[in-house]
């Protein structure tokens, strides 16, 4: 045997211990679900493609949203751990048998973001998530809500789709036109911004989960655009199940194909405290666990994002494990066998 054949130390040990290759949640490189890093533009044979934009510059109250993609891929290993420890998993929900394992995921990191230059970083994360979706279904991890205006616009661009409806999981409506402090490019204009471009309109809009307070007279901005308007109190009215099937059935009709947006602070507070605008009376994690189930059994769903997850306002990590959590489950049900 030769030099170049003879094993490594490392191989040799590992060779000698079972258990060794098994990841520790807490060890390795943060990717999502603990998937392989690829570039970018590498994506042959993935169902998924991962980017991260770790961008606060556009938020109206708490910064800190940077940090949600680390967080969140932190987060996440521990099913990948669990999997890769037992062999497979059984949804204890569902009943379904997963290995996230087997599950063809790439982490391609986050796209650059130019703290200073908002419309700067909006064009990389157009062409970043454009990339991805000629190629795979494409997952952003925000990030404050602006982001996803450009990862909307990237998704319709590069899928070469016409027409892409919106499902928005969220307390707010983020349908500001213009503010005289933030102007028409923030976190509460992203609808808006999403609505006016070419790609869609409000009728091909559904909303779920707000609550709190909005502009005046916005139920009848809701009528005379034909947004989907789904409450909070709709929610607890109809159940969250019935809700989001009707609002992807809705966001679905005359499109070529769904964008899925989940706002952390859709979730109540008392659950999700690290976000930047926290309003009470939320979903709870079983309703929004749920939303994912529904969303990601539609076949129409071709892309999603998770955003607002400011993981320093919560010292217990229970953002960002829920946040990470409602992206399995969603690529769970979109993928798994």
């Amino acid at each position: 045997m030769t030099d170049s054949e003879r094993p490594t130390a490392a191989e040799a040990f590992r060779e000698q211990h079972p258990g060794s290759e098994v990841e520790l949640a807490y060890a390795g490189i943060n990717t999502f679900l603990k998937s392989d890093q690829r570039d970018v533009g590498e994506l042959d044979g993935a169902d998924v493609g991962v980017v991260g934009a770790p961008y606060d510059g556009a938020v109206s109250n708490r910064p800190g949203t940077r940090y949600g993609p680390e967080a969140i891929r932190r987060a996440s290993a521990w099913w990948a751990y669990l999997s890769g420890y037992k062999g497979g998993l059984t949804n204890m929900q569902t009943g379904r048998q997963v290995d996230f394992g087997e599950l063809s995921i790439a982490d391609c990191g986050d796209v650059p973001v130019f703290p200073m230059d908002r419309a700067k970083t909006a064009e990389s994360i157009t062409a970043h998530v454009a990339t991805v979706a000629e190629q795979a279904f494409p997952v952003l991890l925000g990030g404050d809500h602006y982001c996803t205006f450009p990862a909307f616009r990237g998704f319709a661009e590069g899928s070469d789709h016409d027409t892409v409806g919106l499902v928005q999981i969220d307390a707010h409506t983020d349908t500001v036109e213009e503010s005289a402090l933030f102007g028409e490019h923030f976190h509460g204009s992203s609808t808006n911004l999403i609505a006016e471009s070419p790609h869609t309109g409000f009728e091909h809009v559904s909303q779920v989960g707000i609550r709190g307070y909005e502009s005046p007279d916005f139920f009848e901005f809701a009528d005379e655009t034909g947004l989907d308007l789904f409450t909070a109190h709709d929610v607890r009215e109809r159940g969250i199940r019935e809700v989001v099937a009707a609002a992807v059935e809705a966001a679905a009709a005359d499109t070529d194909a769904v964008y899925v947006t989940f706002d952390i602070d859709a979730v109540d507070p008392s659950v999700a405290p690290g976000t930047g605008t926290p309003v009470p009376a939320g979903l709870t994690p079983d309703q929004a666990l749920a939303t994912m189930e529904v969303l990601g059994g539609h076949d129409a769903v071709g892309a999603a994002d998770l955003m607002e997850v400011a993981p320093r306002y919560d010292a217990t990590e229970g953002t960002s494990r829920l946040a990470a959590y409602l992206l399995v489950t969603l690529l769970e049900r979109q993928f798994a066998e």
